[in-house]
């Protein structure tokens, strides 16, 4: 493993955030770690996690931790999955691949963006383990059904449905750091803008090696080619996905099919009305439309009105393992993170052996993640997922 990420350096995701702001260009890193607008919502997510308190009961023999589940009857390690993350390569040479080996590695799912770098049956080949696949439906119906096939054919298990994706973010960072400019690739426009990248070379060679603006080799355009990486605001602010999108969706993907970005008890509703086999209470990670409320609020609502007939789980927020409890507390099947293994996807020296690295960065995150101790603290002699473990003292905003 390198020196980098290696105790005391590195002991949890706040310390890889840092390691990554120091080492990537600021366009990337706050691509990473940004949010919409104000950015409230970003910050709700994680504040939310802090406003809740274990009661734990003391004096009670505790039975060794036992982290396994299952989700959508597939068994992990934890209750950890590896939240789609676009654009992964920028951060990291072949980043969706090294994600979903580390992935595979440690025995959790991964699920692969549509907007990635890397072609997802190379992904699918490089993990040994669940891959999942995140559907937008970029490039038209046509093009989605194709990758829809190809996911199939890959082996990827499970097919995720994003819907609260109608326009792109308003990401005031991206704005800021000037990436229509640099995207442009007109000089002048790119001028203002391009020294975050040259301050950073270490980046920028990986960059350039592994072979520069990437293209969506997944979102292949009937007649075109893969997209441009120019080209996906216009795209997705076109192919918004509607409930009535589930039917040939249904149709296309025998697989189980993961809604992703409900947000209200309605919706959670309509979702299970539309055959889905699993959601996740999500708001982007605060990156879509700011000001709406944190998704660890809304869980209850979610879970109130579909009971037991779907299996709920939840993104946003999670930076430590004793979110995953306290989500698993609220009763969350489980957990998506997608920031907290991004900032562990910068370029490294020793880290690019071409796929066969055996210290590439994703894999030791999961464990800095693992809520073994407040599984011990808590579990006692009853299973964690009985909310009464936890108390929720969030005042309304």
């Amino acid at each position: 493993m390198s020196r980098s990420v290696q105790s005391p350096r590195v002991i949890n995701i706040e310390d890889l955030r840092r390691a990554a702001k120091r080492r990537l260009p600021r366009v990337v890193f706050d691509y990473i770690d940004g949010g919409a607008e104000g950015e409230l919502t970003l910050r709700a997510n994680c504040r939310a996690f802090e406003a809740v308190t274990f009661r734990p009961r003391c004096a009670v023999a505790t039975p060794a931790c036992d982290l396994r589940t299952t989700v959508l009857g597939i068994p992990l390690s934890m209750p950890l999955i590896l939240a789609p993350v676009g654009s992964s390569r920028l951060m990291y040479p072949r980043g969706e691949e090294a994600a979903a080996r580390a992935a595979g590695a440690a025995g959790i799912a991964y699920a692969l963006s549509t907007l990635s770098g890397c072609r997802l049956e190379d992904v699918a080949a490089a993990s040994k383990g669940v891959v999942w696949y995140q559907l937008y439906l970029v490039g038209g119906r046509d093009c989605a059904l194709s990758a829809i096939e190809r996911a199939r054919a890959a082996g990827f298990s499970a097919l995720v449905v994003t819907i609260d994706t109608p326009v792109a973010g308003l990401r005031e960072r991206d704005m800021r750091n000037g990436v229509k400019e640099l995207l442009s690739r007109k000089l002048v426009g790119m001028l203002p803008f391009v020294n975050q990248l040259l301050t950073k070379p270490r980046w920028l060679m990986s960059f350039l090696v592994d072979g520069g603006l990437m293209k969506f080799p997944n979102v292949a355009i009937p007649g075109q080619g893969p997209m441009l990486y120019a080209d996906v605001t216009t795209a997705l602010e076109q192919s918004m996905v509607s409930w009535d999108d589930l039917g040939w969706i249904r149709e296309a993907w025998s697989g189980p099919i993961v809604i992703k970005g409900v947000h209200t008890g309605d919706d959670a509703c309509r979702a299970v009305d539309a055959g889905a086999d699993a959601l996740v209470v999500s708001n982007h990670g605060g990156r879509q439309l700011d000001g709406v409320a944190p998704t660890l609020r809304m869980l209850p609502e979610v879970l109130a009105s579909v009971g037991d007939r779907i299996e709920v789980l939840l993104d946003g927020g999670i930076r430590r393992g004793s979110d995953i409890v306290k989500a698993l507390c609220f009763g969350a099947r489980a957990v998506l993170a997608g920031r907290a293994y991004a900032y562990g996807q910068p370029p490294h020296p020793d880290t690019q052996s071409g796929g066969n690295d055996k210290c590439h960065h994703a894999h030791p995150h999961a464990y800095a993640m693992r809520p073994d101790h407040h599984l011990g603290m808590i579990y006692q002699s009853q299973n964690v997922p009985e909310r009464k473990k936890c108390e929720n003292y969030t005042r309304d905003a």
